[in-house]
């Protein structure tokens, strides 16, 4: 297989697997964050800076990238990674989620699905075999399934023809891929919130033998909550010698939470999503530039933090970038935010290592600022 796992730690106190994935393009150590560059970039992040933050893997769309520049332009200039002159993992997902996601322009059918551009309003259809055959165009070492991905809520009847549909889509995107020497296609385990539908999906799923299996349908809406008691029924139907990837999570507190539970991958785009809006994830919870208190602190956005950021900027500068409506500010936000989940999942290693994962959650969520209790 071209992406393979290395189980390298269980902590003893919660369980979390600490690991490595080795990949055509480097290993990965895990769990991990994978920062989002949707359009082949990392908004307001160049390919150096997230280096120098120790991005280890990012993730691009199939479905923003195949409405523009276009799969072919990518393909011709020799793949992801030399488009856009990153040298590290990447994994493109399949677009299915960005494709369901416009529910009032699509139309769902067994051979695929019909919809619209959100950019021009044109006619476009994605099938599994299109979506396979635009990722291996791309050259992602991980692509993933092209699966539907029910919304929340929705009722059992649905999510179970949904979910089946998924499984039956996956084997026509093994028979589609044509990349197997060089890059993994993972499988994408569905059902809602409902226990039976997950049980069946993720029997379903893993009776294909591929490198690694991911999560979907999940922070979707549902209270945080119902998440973990998805995750707690699901993650041990998983084989245990392959990546476990949990698709669209990044807060802080979910992050260690399904980290607890035995996921090894996360992405989503809410670190630079709320950087753009002055919104900073900082060791004391979250901070928002923007307020009329730091117009004159001149202290880092968080003291604990070292960050090129932290280091050479103060609040009260940042504060005024934006209210400037400068470029710069959303960029040293970005760079803080990025640096801070990065430097999160680093420190989760750590604590999976010393068998004391448990105790830097509890430590982490009283200085961040969540009280919620809840057992494992």
């Amino acid at each position: 297989m071209a992406v393979t796992y290395e189980l390298i730690k269980t902590c003893k106190q919660t369980g979390a697997r600490r690991g490595r994935l080795h990949t055509p393009h480097g290993t990965i150590e895990t769990p991990i964050f994978m920062p989002v560059g949707t359009l082949a970039t990392v908004k307001a992040m160049s390919p150096e800076e997230l280096k120098e933050m120790d991005a280890q893997i990012i993730l691009s769309n199939t479905y923003h990238l195949f409405l523009r520049p276009g799969h072919d332009i990518v393909k011709k200039a020799g793949g992801l990674h030399q488009f856009m002159n990153w040298d590290r993992p990447i994994l493109t997902d399949s677009g299915g989620f960005q494709v369901f996601s416009l529910s009032k322009l699509r139309q769902i059918e067994e051979e695929g699905v019909h919809f619209r551009s959100h950019l021009s309003g044109a006619k476009l259809f994605l099938s599994p075999e299109r979506a396979t055959e635009i990722q291996n165009d791309l050259g992602a070492d991980i692509i993933m399934a092209f699966d539907e991905c029910a919304p929340y809520p929705a009722e059992h009847d649905y999510v179970k023809r949904s979910l089946e549909r998924t499984t039956r889509w996956l084997e026509r995107c093994i028979a589609a891929h044509d990349r197997s020497e060089d890059q993994a296609l993972f499988g994408i385990v569905q059902g809602g919130m409902y226990r039976d539908l997950r049980e069946q999906s993720a029997k379903e799923i893993t009776s294909f033998d591929l490198p690694g299996y991911a999560i979907g349908g999940l922070s979707v809406g549902e209270p945080k909550s119902i998440m973990d008691e998805v995750l707690d029924y699901t993650v041990p139907l998983l084989p245990a010698g392959k990546p476990r990837y949990l698709m669209g999570v990044g807060s802080p507190d979910a992050l260690i939470d399904a980290s607890i539970r035995g996921i090894d991958m996360f992405d989503c785009v809410l670190p630079t999503r709320i950087a753009r809006n002055g919104t900073c994830m900082t060791s004391e919870g979250r901070l928002v530039i923007r307020n009329a208190k730091f117009k004159e602190d001149f202290t880092p956005l968080d003291p604990q933090c070292d960050c090129y950021t932290c280091r050479n900027y103060t609040k009260a500068y940042i504060r005024h970038l934006f209210h400037a409506d400068e470029i710069l500010g959303l960029r040293l936000t970005s760079y803080h935010n990025l640096h801070f989940l990065i430097r999160l999942m680093e420190n989760v290693r750590d604590a999976i290592m010393n068998d004391c994962l448990l105790d830097f959650r509890n430590e982490f969520f009283e200085q961040y600022g969540l009280s919620e209790e809840r057992s494992f």
